[in-house]
């Protein structure tokens, strides 16, 4: 089962809105992200529906982050993006009168459950400023390596 990045992706992305002046075009943003402009454009729009970010029109447009970093939180982001599912496993429903099935899919249930509240949790309690501070940091220690290496 192909697992859904696009959390992941419009993480990537809103990091290089918020490390850019003036808006991104679609076209930068899908150079950044890896992927289509026309994806770009369908996931921010979700962001746009729920007031993370705006887009401009005209030669000078594009989309920018509208919301305050020190608020939005990954949980939000994956909320906007529709709640994608958490896991790619899943319970085998070929025989929902078997009673072995029927214990190992509510075991397995209660597991998922209970994971999946830990995560969303976690999500809650992370924003993209303290991803942003991530990046800010791991790109002066890398800037530092090279320094030090060219030294």
């Amino acid at each position: 089962m192909k697992r859904d990045s696009r959390l992941s992706s419009v993480l990537h992305g809103l990091l290089h809105m918020a490390d850019h002046d003036g808006p991104m075009t679609s076209e930068q943003l899908a150079q950044c992200m890896g992927t289509h402009p026309v994806v770009v454009r369908r996931t921010m729009g979700g962001l746009r529906e729920a007031g993370l970010v705006a887009s401009e029109r005209g030669h000078a447009g594009g989309w920018r982050i509208v919301a305050d970093l020190n608020k939005v939180t990954l949980r939000q982001l994956h909320e906007a993006l529709g709640e994608p599912a958490i896991f790619a496993i899943g319970n085998r429903n070929q025989s929902p009168q078997c009673l072995v099935e029927q214990a190992v899919n509510a075991t397995l249930n209660d597991a998922f459950a209970d994971a999946e509240a830990l995560l969303l949790e976690r999500f809650a309690r992370v924003t993209l400023a303290d991803l942003a501070a991530e990046f800010s940091r791991r790109f002066a220690n890398h800037k530092s390596r090279k320094k030090n290496d060219a030294a």
